[in-house]
């Protein structure tokens, strides 16, 4: 009995050992700095904008990586982390895409620049859905609207986003900065007619 005793705590050390030097891979949706440089040497944008905190759907608010597995499951990755909250990270990774390819001043991380018009842009994922090896989806809402000036104007749009990935969780990481660097573009797109007062198409999905 002795015996059978002594070697469960052997077989649980090993356990815990086990579990212990488990690595723990952490993930960002923010682009590499020599991605997110400002493309060619077009001037300075006339506006600025300010985009808001992210919505996120609940069941992603969470650090681990939430991926399907099959039509109803999903599980919560313990080893593959967000660096940072979500939310944040999402956000940030708009704000780089958007400054750079609008060239302008995101004020809400910075101090805002006097006699420029701001637009306020804000985001709201319906849906972040990641399934390795297969799809990297997001479906948006979205408004841009100028602050003062233009009147009450605004646009409200909504984007799905469906990219390919490879194996992998990297992969899988990497289709989600496409569809944010997808959605980015569909919000620059409309901004430069929103800040003098007009009110374009939405982008088409």
């Amino acid at each position: 009995m002795i015996r059978v005793r002594h070697l469960m705590a052997a077989c649980a050390a090993l356990l815990l050992a086990a579990c212990a030097s488990a690595p723990t891979h952490y993930y960002t949706l923010i682009p590499a700095p020599d991605n997110a440089q400002a493309e060619g040497s077009a001037p300075p944008a006339s506006f600025q904008f300010e985009l808001l905190p992210v919505g996120i759907p609940a069941q992603d608010d969470v650090p681990q990586l939430v991926v399907r597995q099959g039509g109803q499951a999903v599980a919560l990755l313990n080893g593959e982390r967000w660096i940072a909250p979500l939310a944040d990270d999402i956000r940030g990774a708009l704000s780089v895409d958007l400054s750079r390819r609008l060239n302008a001043q995101d004020i809400s991380s910075g101090l805002p620049v006097d006699g420029k018009p701001v637009l306020r842009i804000k985001v709201d994922l319906r849906r972040f859905d990641s399934s390795p090896g297969s799809y990297a989806l997001i479906e948006a809402t979205w408004t841009v609207r100028p602050l003062k000036g233009t009147g009450n104007v605004v646009l409200t749009c909504s984007s799905r986003i469906n990219e390919d990935v490879g194996q992998g969780y990297e992969g899988l990481v990497a289709g989600h900065q496409r569809a944010l660097s997808e959605l980015a573009q569909q919000i620059a797109s409309v901004a430069p007619a929103m800040a003098v007062g007009t009110v374009p198409a939405c982008p088409v999905r």
